[in-house]
């Protein structure tokens, strides 16, 4: 029989001792408990939302939202790619899926189960986690950006 400890937390929430007891998603539905469709549906869903936005902004702005929209397609379209689906095709039926239905919870069937459903097929992620995936890849963005500012900029 398993003895569990008291669980201790730091000053941030994270626990002190017993964190191995329970995984990071399950730490994180602690923390709230908010969850969003998986297979890409959530990114999909946002980037016709973020492709939509785009259309407010005039010039060259339009064209850098527009690009984020593209990249939050990569991660369907990485997923449909390993899952030995033609990515583009994929990905496409998706969003039309998505926008012909106004249902964002069609993803990529990795599963090869029939349906593009990811509430039927009990796909899901946290909340958290994909708002930490989506920040940390946009300040990575942002990082390299200022690294090709400062080295176009400079004088050599």
């Amino acid at each position: 029989m398993e003895e569990y400890r008291s669980i201790q937390f730091r000053s941030n929430g994270v626990p002190k001792n017993g964190f191995a007891k329970i995984s990071i998603v399950e730490w994180n539905l602690i923390r709230n408990k908010s969850i969003v469709y998986g297979g890409g549906a959530a990114e999909i869903a946002c980037s016709l939302a973020v492709d939509a936005a785009a259309d407010k902004y005039p010039g060259v702005e339009q064209y850098a939202i527009r690009a984020f929209a593209e990249a939050l397609d990569s991660v369907p379209m990485a997923l449909a790619e390993n899952s030995g689906l033609q990515p583009i095709e994929t990905l496409s039926a998706v969003k039309s899926q998505q926008l012909k239905e106004n249902i964002p919870f069609y993803g990529i069937d990795c599963n090869d189960v029939g349906t593009n459903d990811m509430r039927e097929q009990n796909v899901f992620e946290t909340l958290i986690g994909k708002q930490q995936q989506i920040l940390l890849a946009t300040q990575v963005v942002k990082m390299i950006l200022k690294i090709d500012d400062v080295i176009s900029n400079s004088e050599y």
